[in-house]
């Protein structure tokens, strides 16, 4: 699916309850259209991988995910060796008497006998239409893993010493985000594009709650998004981002709550505060007070 202008692709967004302003869209746009990968920065919980998942979604195309974490290498990131199968292979071969070593090397190191790790599957021919290719949270690897996303990002190919270089016919739509817990190597930054994803605004964030928690009352709602964005003011080891507010809407709903207490928010807190020093911050400081602050 193409679109043809912002606006186009803002309400296609819109229609599957992803709600972006016009920075953000144009943003993705641009990926999309000049084939870039897009990089995305921003506090944890603010929407970073919902793109990639709503993109694929919306475009009914497949989405390859990679999470990151430290210690990624070649092996769980591009391909890998099915090495009990070769061993088969060599001994099937031993047992037909095969002689030529250098055909025996060839079809032992053939693309049958290769496992495809995501970064692999993102180009490989078999794909009607080309995949969304999600590398979620960049920072958590090392930065030596960056590097292997180079020729990637560049040239839509991977090279295999063993088989030779394999080349995107249709390359993938690149979704990268960082909760920025280290900077991202300018190399990578120069391939491509980039937007920092903030908080949302009051009204920003109630719209998002409306579409994505539908069961919650009005009341409740924008209790919830004042209350939160209260909290956002605090000095917390962990603010809440978006994800909590639609996980806490959805908890508070689930308990048929129609409007905030005190004593509601006491009994709930873990849905939107994931350190216990931040409960106890909040609770010092008194949740009345909070909650008068938001206008509750």
């Amino acid at each position: 699916m193409n679109f043809a202008t912002i606006d186009e692709l803002q309400q296609a967004l819109a229609t599957h309850d992803y709600i972006a302003d016009r920075p953000l869209t144009t943003a993705i746009f641009l990926a999309l259209k000049l084939q870039k990968p897009l990089l995305l920065e921003g506090e944890a919980g603010v929407g970073k991988t919902e793109i990639a998942k709503t993109l694929a979604r919306m475009q009914d195309r497949h989405l390859i995910r990679l999470q990151c974490y430290e210690g990624l290498d070649v092996n769980t990131t591009i391909y890998e060796w099915n090495y009990t199968r070769q061993m088969v292979q060599i001994r099937l071969m031993e047992a037909l008497g095969a002689s030529d070593a250098h055909v025996a090397l060839n079809e032992i190191f053939s693309p049958e006998f290769l496992i495809k790790r995501p970064l692999l599957q993102a180009i490989e021919e078999s794909w009607d239409r080309p995949p969304v290719l999600l590398i979620d949270e960049i920072d958590r690897a090392d930065e030596e893993f960056e590097a292997f996303l180079l020729e990637l990002l560049s040239d839509w190919q991977i090279s295999i010493p063993e088989i030779g270089t394999i080349r995107a016919s249709q390359p993938p739509t690149v979704i990268i985000t960082s909760n920025r817990t280290r900077e991202i190597h300018d190399a990578l930054k120069r391939r491509c594009l980039f937007y920092w994803i903030d908080y949302p605004s009051l009204d920003k964030e109630l719209r998002i709650v409306n579409v994505r928690v539908p069961g919650a009352s009005e009341r409740l709602s924008r209790q919830v998004v004042a209350f939160v964005h209260e909290l956002r003011k605090l000095d917390l080891f962990k603010l809440p981002g978006v994800a909590e507010t639609l996980d806490w809407a959805t908890a508070l709903t689930a308990l048929d709550a129609r409007e905030l207490t005190a004593e509601l928010v006491e009994d709930t807190l873990g849905a939107i505060l994931k350190y216990q020093d931040d409960i106890a911050q909040v609770r010092g400081q008194g949740v009345r007070s909070l909650l008068e602050k938001a206008g509750v």
